[in-house]
């Protein structure tokens, strides 16, 4: 799986045994876009980076574990890009636009979430070409399946897919910390809730059949961002951000339910120009798909 990120664009991780922090950092600036799904949402800056919104340019995307706790990073990624010069300039300050977005990784008995220092660490951490997928910063604490508790639950992370349309690279992140089974190409279960013998329950099938008692709802959630070195609009970020929701569609059932607060970002840089907008959102699309394999696959 080719995994290759647009130029322009940095990423960094900072995790400890229980839960991370993702960065994704564009120093020049980039048209951003976010599209939210499912009923349970943690998000930061979402407003701001709406197609009618005045601002036009964000600097960061911060992915992190630590449910609602865990929006605390931001202060350290935009504390980092502060001190670089970072930022929207405004009255003689700088203020550096960083949204973001959090998954529920709170199974601990211990409160584990990342904060200030980690975010700040993450961002510190940023360089180019850093491809790694798995079990490392903001995927470090993510699980999937967990409908029936932990004890049944797979594994999920961090994972990077890339496609390249008419000499354009579109990338996406995405941690899979989702409550619905994980799906490959071949529309067969990869990653999801165990039954009893050790093999794939089937979330959708269980769900569908009325079997309600062996499903427990816990806290989820999907989140990541869409990657591209194409000159698109703002409105088309957030075009790009919502149509990528279809790769997890295509890979993660059920998804989008209220048990999961789905969230993608968009950065485009706008160094190659684009021919059709078209070719883009197809990309995209497939980018994510191949995201979530690569999350579960790379343990």
């Amino acid at each position: 799986m080719e995994k290759i990120l647009p130029k322009g664009i940095k990423i960094g991780h900072a995790n400890d045994d229980h839960t991370g922090v993702t960065v994704i950092l564009c120093e020049e600036g980039a048209t951003g876009g976010a599209d939210v799904r499912g009923g349970a949402p943690g998000t930061h800056e979402t407003d701001l980076i709406r197609s009618e919104k005045m601002m036009q340019k964000i600097n960061a995307v911060t992915l992190c574990g630590g449910s609602a706790y865990g929006l605390g990073t931001i202060a350290g990624v935009m504390d980092c890009l502060k001190k670089q010069g970072i930022g929207y300039k405004v009255e003689g300050k700088v203020v550096p636009i960083v949204p973001g977005a959090v998954i529920f990784d709170l199974v601990d008995k211990e409160y584990h979430y990342p904060d200030f220092e980690m975010g700040y660490k993450a961002a510190s951490n940023a360089v180019e070409d850093n491809v790694i997928s798995g079990r490392i910063g903001a995927g470090r604490g993510a699980t999937v399946g967990k409908i029936r508790g932990l004890k049944y639950a797979d594994k999920g992370g961090l994972g990077i897919g890339t496609v390249k349309v008419q000499g354009i690279i579109v990338t996406a992140l995405i941690v899979v910390n989702a409550l619905g089974d994980i799906y490959d190409h071949d529309n067969k279960i990869i990653a999801g809730a165990r039954d009893n013998k050790g093999g794939f329950l089937n979330i959708e099938k269980t769900i569908l059949e009325g079997d309600f008692m062996r499903l427990i709802m816990g806290t989820n959630t999907t989140i990541g961002c869409i990657m591209t070195d194409a000159r698109i609009s703002k409105v088309e970020a957030n075009k790009l951000a919502s149509i990528g929701h279809n790769g997890l569609a295509l890979s993660i059932r059920p998804v989008h339910t209220d048990y999961d607060g789905d969230t993608l970002f968009c950065l485009a840089t706008g160094k190659k120009k684009v021919l059709n907008f078209m070719l883009l959102e197809t990309a995209a699309v497939e980018a994510v798909r191949l995201a979530v394999e690569d999350a579960v696959k790379s343990k």
